[in-house]
């Protein structure tokens, strides 16, 4: 029988609903290390390899991720004049849409080619480079030489917290 009263959700129709078991804290990195990156080495030698090693995701060398791999995209360059060289024309060819259908850019990661501060002239680009891309910088790393991987170095938080890596 139709009284022409509308009646409420199902919830208020069955009366009081016990509460739910609590749910443990998920770890604070959780969401990060679902997400998953393909990195791409714009020059040979930037480091794809050990960077895939210590902080997770596809290494795709030099060549764009295959179907399978995640679509989201690290460019990874050197810090010398080349591989600053390569690194911007590579997100040049994002940004016209140069590249594979549903890829997406998410950052550039820039591996320190020595020890030490970067000397001005190149310092400058990677600042013109941050203001069109996030950028995040990786060290030099001398036990990275001997093979020895480890933790994600000191001074990558951000891009730890990115990939999920722990820190």
């Amino acid at each position: 029988m139709h009284t022409g009263m509308r009646q409420g959700p199902e919830i208020w129709l069955r009366g009081p609903v016990t509460p739910p078991e609590p749910v443990p804290p998920e770890p604070p990195h959780a969401h990060a290390a679902a997400r998953r990156f393909s990195w791409i080495g714009t020059h040979g030698g930037a480091g794809v390899s050990t960077l895939a090693q210590v902080y997770g995701g596809q290494d795709c060398g030099r060549s764009w991720p295959r179907p399978g791999d995640p679509p989201s995209v690290l460019l990874v360059a050197r810090t010398h004049a080349t591989g600053l060289d390569t690194v911007a024309g590579a997100v040049e060819i994002f940004r016209r849409g140069g590249a594979p259908r549903g890829l997406d850019l998410d950052a550039v990661v820039l591996v320190a080619d020595a020890p030490g501060r970067l000397p001005r002239p190149l310092a400058q680009r990677v600042r013109a480079l941050e203001s069109v891309i996030d950028v995040y910088r990786v060290p030099w790393v001398p036990s990275w030489r001997l093979g020895e991987f480890g933790h994600p170095p000191r001074g990558t938080r951000a891009l730890a917290r990115l990939t999920g890596a722990t820190h």
